[in-house]
């Protein structure tokens, strides 16, 4: 029996290129060297220094910087695998779960399920009513 779906390319994903890579790093160090400088000081020299050595591989040499990419990339799933089912649990626990017990305790019903048998319709008249039924006619 076969899956609906072939969920096999899902582990196979692809990082970025070397020179992306290197030019990305090259930017995040010059930010990090100029920042001083927005608060009137002098810049930090070692990552300017830095910054222009990951402009000079990217640029120049960027199968240099791959075994740098892959070692990111792959400091960059783990953490994925980490940091997302603690956020996703986190949001459920400390937004959602006391949203809905607070409903609960209230008596809300936002979305209007509650059964009510004396009810002839469940019908929601709008307010106002929306355009008339003859704009309709011919939708497509």
């Amino acid at each position: 029996m076969t899956a609906h779906e072939d969920f096999s390319r899902l582990d196979q994903q692809q990082g970025s290129s070397d020179r992306s890579f290197g030019l990305v790093f090259a930017l995040f160090f010059l930010m990090l060297a100029l920042w001083p400088a927005f608060h009137h000081r002098s810049p930090r020299w070692w990552a300017l220094a830095v910054s222009a050595v990951f402009l000079l591989l990217a640029l120049a040499r960027p199968s240099v910087l791959g075994p740098l990419n892959r070692v990111w990339t792959w400091l960059a799933r783990v953490l994925n695998k980490i940091v997302n089912p603690v956020v996703t649990a986190a949001l459920f626990y400390l937004v959602f779960t006391p949203v809905g017990l607070l409903m609960r305790l209230t008596g809300g019903d936002s979305l209007r399920l509650r059964f009510s048998p004396d009810a002839k319709t469940y019908w929601i008249e709008k307010q106002p009513p929306g355009p008339p039924p003859e704009t309709m006619a011919r939708q497509f």
